[in-house]
């Protein structure tokens, strides 16, 4: 879905006939200013969508940013400025603080769990675990926080799973058939020593050791050549990976959490006169 069609579904869903309480104020229009205030330190992303939906009922709404996506900013300071109609903006505010919190909090959670890691050259990638419509939006979120994007989609790489490993009968079985059909790197996702040693010896990519005890990564390590990449997944927390982060060895840790379980950023809209 184009992100514009996504904003005008997410106002067909707040607007069905209109707004009950503003549009009875018998307020015809009400110029005036108003301004983002960050209730918490964050990390922003998601300036474009926020002003888009306030562009989307007042096309001469005036936006000022006082940071850029990627940026932190501290709680309590002002993000951005807006001028316009105040009776159009307030009907925009809560799609608008929607996104932008939503985004502002997968940034967030992101950059928490790498603050957490400390110096390290392991890269914290995001999963395909996001929401229907939103994936664009919120890898870039990743992005914004300082991680990295795993597979945009399915058709971006090769990564054979657990259920294909089953649907082919076996690692090698599943890894020679895809060989067959293309030239696209290989990933394999691996839980024990045993499919780890199979895939070497298949010479796959990379390797992705799934939930697995660091006693059981340490040993995988041990038999993974230095051509070969290697990520870690399953369950992470920002704990564990501050954990890993100290193991050699390592090249990638990827959390489903930073998408899928990041509380929203606490943004609020106010007016000043």
């Amino acid at each position: 879905m184009k992100l514009d069609d996504l904003i005008a579904a997410a106002f067909a869903e707040d607007l069905p006939q209109g707004d009950l309480t503003t549009d009875n104020l018998n307020i015809k229009t009400k110029k005036g200013h108003a301004y983002l205030l960050a209730k918490a330190d964050i990390k922003l992303s998601g300036q474009d969508v926020f002003n888009r939906c306030i562009h989307y009922l007042d096309p001469l709404a005036q936006i000022r940013w006082f940071f850029k996506d990627g940026d932190t900013i501290l709680k309590q300071q002002k993000v951005a400025s807006i001028n316009g109609d105040l009776l159009q903006i307030i009907k925009a505010e809560r799609v608008a603080l929607n996104f932008l919190g939503h985004l502002s909090g997968i940034a967030t959670s992101t950059h928490l769990f790498i603050s957490a890691a400390g110096p390290t050259k392991i890269r914290v990638l995001d999963t395909r675990k996001t929401l229907p419509g939103y994936r664009e939006m919120e890898k870039k979120a990743v992005r914004d926080g300082g991680g990295y994007n795993h597979r945009m989609n399915l058709s971006d790489a090769v990564l054979i799973k657990e259920n294909h490993i089953r649907l082919a009968k076996g690692i090698s079985a599943a890894v020679h058939a895809i060989r067959e059909h293309t030239e696209s790197p290989i990933e394999v996702e691996v839980t024990n020593v045993q499919e780890v040693q199979e895939a070497v010896s298949l010479n796959v990519a990379r390797l992705l050791l799934d939930n697995m005890t660091t006693d059981t990564i340490r040993e995988a390590l041990e038999l993974i050549p230095e051509s070969i990449a290697v990520e870690v997944s399953g369950n992470m927390t920002s704990q564990r990976l501050k954990e890993l982060s100290q193991i050699a060895g390592i090249d990638y840790i990827s959390v489903g959490s930073i998408t899928h379980s990041a509380p929203c950023a606490d943004l609020s809209l106010l007016f000043e006169f």
